[in-house]
């Protein structure tokens, strides 16, 4: 398997949403990366499921949930049924984490772990097991267009060995400052999954864009 390149859509011009879908839906994206911020856990507020339901209505591409909200447990069957395949939500939100990944999966959807950039990858040691994706944040979350912060390449190196140790199989997504400067180093330390934002809906070209980071040749960094 190649890595995967989410587009996300905390970048595209909201105005302009059905050509947005319409060219991610020609494109080499893999996902829909959907940021959904509550004003409360992060500074920001972005959208909630009205608009992922409408994004699900416009695309065939797996919707990519990023819940950057508190107490996400309240909504985890909501966005489900709005469209969500992957849903995830952030180890800082939850005081129940093993409960919520759960209650994700019973949904059917795949579940997913977000750690900010100062939250140790060994505080998911003991539930690696069972997630689908652990996404790695290389900005802090809350604002798209941010830059990349260099400590996460270690982290990511290091969350690889634990998913090795454990024989875990969850996929390695990272969300922040993701370009092509930079997506290639990102894969050699074992991500699987790119988040891209400002790179992508900010060139003058976004297609050709994704097209280049799909390109980059990811199979020699797994094993």
């Amino acid at each position: 398997m190649s890595h995967l390149v989410a587009p996300s859509l905390l970048s595209a011009d909201f105005a302009q949403l059905n050509s947005t879908i319409e060219l991610l839906d020609k494109s080499d994206a893999d996902w829909v990366h959907l940021d959904v911020m509550d004003g409360h856990f992060v500074p920001n507020f972005t959208f909630g499921m009205m608009i992922v339901k409408a994004i699900n209505s416009l695309t065939q591409k797996p919707l990519d949930v990023h819940l950057m909200i508190a107490q996400p447990e309240r909504y985890i069957e909501q966005f489900r049924q709005a469209g969500a395949d992957i849903i995830t939500v952030h180890y800082e939100a939850c005081t129940h984490v093993h409960r919520i990944v759960q209650q994700i999966k019973d949904t059917g959807a795949k579940a997913g772990v977000a750690l900010n950039p100062a939250t140790p990858v060994v505080m998911l040691e003991d539930i690696l097991e069972m997630l689908d994706v652990v996404l790695i944040m290389s900005v802090n979350p809350g604002f798209g267009g941010q830059k990349f912060i260099y400590h996460t390449i270690p982290k990511i190196r290091k969350l690889r060995q634990m998913l090795e140790v454990h024989n875990a199989h969850a996929l390695i997504e990272v969300d922040g400052g993701i370009g092509l400067q930079n997506a290639e180093e990102v894969l050699r330390a074992g991500a699987r999954i790119l988040v891209a934002g400002s790179s992508i809906f900010g060139s003058s070209d976004p297609l050709h864009t994704i097209a280049q980071m799909k390109q980059i040749d990811s199979q020699r960094y797994f094993v």
